[in-house]
């Protein structure tokens, strides 16, 4: 009896060490088949290096491969640090939610009550004034970035939040709160509102209140470089196109896009965003407002039932590769990263390539990551019979509003939308991207055929106008003939300003273009559009934001344009007698006015790029 006790023993505890060396096994060469499959990924996009961390019921995983630096062929490994760009700002997000938790701030409170100097410039002010959940949400009507903001290399580190922006920025486009338009500036009013209430740097407390108490010790918010005062060795090289290396450069909207950090620190976030909230058994954000990250509040579209996909409180919960996470991805100078997490299943991802390349496929790398994590597939919701008439859905669509109010004119003309119906589903057709097919789901509900929950929600406005939301763009309902005299207007214009150019430089050629020749200076002035383009060539495209040779010079030229046009037609009618060359130099010349106007009414004309 012994000897059958000791060999059930045995046989018991060799069976449980090989399962266990065998599950072992199975997840080592899972890690190893996502590692090969990366690589080889890598290799086909041309990108530098990736490093990447994943997390599995609480078991931390992470990997690199390629390059930290293409130029010294210094391998990436899983020590080196990156930058996050966009990431930030669910960082920024969940140190508000500290701060709310402890009762220093609320997200209802008007951002004017903390800031009343910040001069926004809301007409719903009396009714619905910009709230700091506004800001985190991305709902407050403010306008995106601007080039000088963007592009540029003279931001400095410790630039004061409040000289980051102009009074030009603050004007609200839309009832806050009611439709979400991607807004950086909104972070950084938002990091403003942070330094307000505990009266010190944003970088700085919440590095000590936030980064700390996370134990997220190899990240910061205060900037990093590769090079220079504050540079770090252990952070990789940003790259572009061909392995151009770039390092990190001051930005001044540094909240929305600054944040240093390492794969296993993002690994450790995501933990904390997939618990109950405490750290060390003390409460530090309240766990509803973890849940509530990534859920629309009281938006339009939210408002008409479109609740299982959007953006809320640093989040975004999107419906991607057949599953449903909150994310963030971000880009910055050189980089290009994506953080996902699936509280439900206790499942996150974050992945960082040091190469910013216009051309690579990244979402490959994300289906990776979920595949090889085992993220749970979500159920698609099946097609039913319209409940609303399509019919009067049908038609032209425009932004509402755009991301970036300098390119407001450009958006109307290029980004157009146009809808269209077969009885059963409705084809959604962006000017410069693919169509999309919406199948109905119910009441006023559509499915993209390749997602998996609803995606778009048609409503109409408190103005009665037919809408069209995917909770990440709101499109408004428009007329042909509102569209089309702008088509024209700008056809007409390109085409008076090559003719222009043309006929100009023939009769120079032919030596007909003399002193006291009404097209003399509207030609001279079509020409200089270009004097600018070669100094733009030979200058870094980090300087298109600035007031430089070529940006002048530009500015000038859109300048002198449309009075050029006038003094030639003043020319023709005043001195010249009207032959058919004088008319369709005439005609050219009102078609290029035109069109001159239409752009300074739009504030395009004159182009200032460093404003």
């Amino acid at each position: 009896m012994k000897h059958l006790v000791k060999f059930l023993v045995i046989a018991v505890t060799a069976l449980f060490f090989v399962s266990h060396v065998t599950l072992a096994n199975e997840k080592f060469g899972s890690e190893i088949e996502l590692s090969n499959q990366i690589e080889h990924s890598l290799h086909n996009e041309s990108l530098i290096g990736v490093v990447w961390s994943t997390v599995n019921a609480n078991k931390i995983a992470q990997g690199a491969k390629g390059y930290a630096d293409f130029t010294n062929l210094k391998p990436m490994t899983t020590a080196n640090k990156v930058q996050t760009g966009s990431i930030v700002k669910t960082l920024i997000a969940t140190g508000v939610l500290h701060l709310v938790t402890d009762n220093k701030l609320s997200l209802d409170t008007p951002v004017t009550e903390i800031l009343p100097d910040i001069g926004l410039q809301n007409p719903w002010a009396l009714n619905t004034p910009v709230r700091v959940r506004h800001l985190l949400d991305h709902t407050s009507g403010l306008e995106d970035i601007r080039l000088w903001q963007l592009l540029t290399t003279k931001a400095k580190p410790d630039t004061a939040l409040k000289e980051t922006f102009t009074e030009s920025q603050l004007r609200i486009r839309n009832r806050p709160g009611s439709r979400l338009s991607f807004s950086n500036l909104g972070y950084a009013i938002l990091a403003m509102v942070i330094e307000a209430v505990v009266k010190e740097r944003y970088e700085s407390y919440l590095d000590k209140h936030l980064l700390e108490p996370l134990g997220m010790h190899m990240s910061t918010f205060n900037f990093v470089s590769q090079v220079g005062q504050f540079s770090d060795p252990a952070l990789a090289m940003g790259h572009f196109e061909n392995g151009v290396s770039q390092a990190t450069l001051p930005m001044f909207l540094r909240p929305a896009g600054q944040f240093t950090t390492t794969a296993y620190d993002m690994a450790l976030f995501a933990q904390f965003l997939m618990g109950d909230g405490k750290i060390n058994d003390r409460i530090f954000i309240e766990p509803t407002l973890l849940t509530s990250m990534g859920k629309p509040f009281k938006t339009e579209a939210a408002l008409n039932n479109l609740t299982d996909i959007g953006y809320a409180l640093g989040v975004t919960t999107r419906d991607r590769h057949n599953v449903v996470g909150k994310c963030h991805s971000g880009s910055t100078l050189g980089y290009r990263t994506n953080f996902c997490f699936f509280p439900e299943q206790k499942k996150a991802f974050f992945i960082a390539f040091n190469a910013d390349v216009e051309t690579a496929n990244y979402k490959q790398f994300d289906s990776m990551l979920i595949s090889n994590l085992g993220v749970n597939k979500a159920d698609a919701i099946a097609p039913s019979k319209p409940q609303v008439a399509l019919d009067d859905w049908q038609g032209f669509y425009t932004l509402s509003p755009n991301r970036m109010k300098r390119f407001a004119y450009f958006d109307r003309l290029l980004h157009f939308a146009t809808v269209s119906s077969n009885g059963e589903t409705l084809t959604l057709s962006p000017f410069q991207s693919q169509q999309k097919t919406l199948l109905a789901i119910g009441g006023n509900l559509f499915r993209e055929e390749t997602k998996r929950l609803p995606s778009h929600t048609l409503y109409i406005s408190e103005n009665g106008q037919h809408m069209i939301s995917d909770v990440f763009r709101t499109y408004e309902q428009t007329s042909l003939w509102k569209l089309l005299p702008m088509w024209l207007s700008l056809v007409i214009g390109v085409i008076a300003i090559l003719w222009i150019l043309v006929y100009g430089a023939i009769c120079l050629v032919k030596g007909q273009l003399s002193l006291s020749s009404p097209l003399l200076l509207p030609f001279t002035a079509t020409l200089f559009l270009f004097v600018p383009l070669p100094l733009f060539l030979t200058q870094s495209f980090l300087n298109i934001g600035e007031f430089t040779l070529a940006s002048a010079l530009l500015a000038l030229a859109t300048t002198i344009l449309p009075f050029a046009m006038a003094y030639g037609l003043w020319r023709i009618f005043a001195h010249e007698k009207l032959s058919k060359m004088n008319l369709l130099n005439s005609l050219a010349m009102v078609a290029a006015l035109q069109w001159s106007l239409i752009l300074a009414l739009w504030g395009v004309f004159p182009l200032l790029l460093w404003s």
